[in-house]
């Protein structure tokens, strides 16, 4: 793949997917950080003028409308036409229910102001008790959690939307194999992408193993470390030391760059997708978002890419777990992470 890598390039699934395998991601750093429409509307204008096709965003980043507003105006300019996009949107925890999933489905295309979604997303394995409240809590601050969160019976309700048109593929979010596997087993239509943390320390390798295997592909979220939202999210007192570097400070991607006269943020997003796995870096920066999209004119080599292979720390190079999700999150049987660190013995 590495070779042929170029601005053009997709990631393909079983389902018949072609994703490119470079988007924008669109998460603040917390539910509590509302940035302005227009900010968000500024933000999707430079991606588009700097070449970025694929978006992604959620219901709970509570950003469509505005995202909509902004695709809208491009699209009736002429200067870019609906088949040239690739918009990925997700189902809220509190949507885990077979019969929400196409009431949430319409909910997005309303703000999206699209007739369809390139991509949709089961953005958590994990169902909260439904409502307006994305994250609903007890009076004892836990989350109120739907027990009976049934992935068989979402997923069929996920292929009828297929079935009415109203998305082209479908896929999942921080699924584990065992969840996959069992989605497997009886999908008419398989998950398309598996969305889940991946980067330098957290490399995801089972994972990505196992998606090789079965057609099912890896999106990385936080492929840079996401070292400005890490401590916003989790609190630097829940983490370890190496939980708190971040790989854009790791002596040999440094080296790296400067062999190659490009930014760390290239080298590890040009690491992750000479992995096979397509990326979806955030920024507001119009250089940086510039300097992402410009990963294709270069090449790491065996020797490089098995450096940075070698700095996989496996589970221990999460940087995101239960602990920024809600009080409670692991009591979910659907709760597809390990315990947080403060809880790991």
């Amino acid at each position: 793949m590495a070779a042929t890598l170029t601005k053009a390039s997709v990631i393909t699934s079983a389902a018949g997917m072609r994703m490119p395998v470079i988007g924008l991601g669109t998460l603040t750093r917390s539910s509590e950080e509302k940035i302005s429409d227009d900010e968000v509307g500024r933000v999707i204008d430079m991606a588009i003028e700097a070449g970025y096709r694929h978006i992604d965003t959620a219901y709970m980043y509570n950003n469509e409308a505005a995202i909509g507003k902004a695709l809208k105006r491009w699209l009736d300019s002429g200067k870019i036409k609906r088949e040239e996009l690739f918009i990925v949107t997700k189902l809220p925890m509190v949507a885990m229910n077979k019969d929400l999933v196409e009431e949430y489905l319409l909910r997005s295309l309303k703000s999206l102001q699209l007739d369809y979604l390139d991509l949709f997303l089961l953005h958590k394995p994990v169902g909260f008790q439904p409502g307006e409240v994305l994250f609903p809590l007890d009076q004892n601050g836990y989350l109120k959690l739907d027990m009976n969160t049934d992935h068989v019976a979402i997923w069929k309700a996920m292929e009828a939307q297929v079935d009415a048109g109203r998305t082209k593929f479908i896929g999942v979010s921080d699924f584990n194999i065992r969840q996959m596997d069992r989605l497997l087993k009886i999908a008419r239509i398989p998950p398309s992408t598996n969305q889940v943390e991946c980067h330098l320390y957290f490399q995801q390798k089972e994972l990505r193993e196992w998606g090789e295997k079965h057609g099912v592909p890896v999106t990385a979220y936080a492929c840079l470390g996401s070292p400005a939202a890490v401590s916003v999210f989790n609190g630097p007192k829940n983490m370890t030391e190496s939980q708190l570097k971040s790989p854009m400070t790791e002596d040999d991607v440094v080296h790296i760059a400067k062999v190659h006269k490009k930014t760390v943020g290239q080298i590890l997003l040009r690491h992750l997708l000479q992995l096979g796995v397509a990326v979806i870096p955030k920024s507001s920066n119009p250089e940086r978002l510039k300097q992402n999209l410009d990963i294709f004119d270069f090449q790491l080599s065996t020797t490089e890419m098995g450096k940075l292979n070698a700095l996989d720390q496996g589970e221990e190079g999460r940087k995101f777990f239960v602990s920024n999700l809600g009080k409670g999150y692991d009591t979910h049987p659907e709760c597809p992470y390990p315990k947080c660190p403060e809880h790991r013995n």
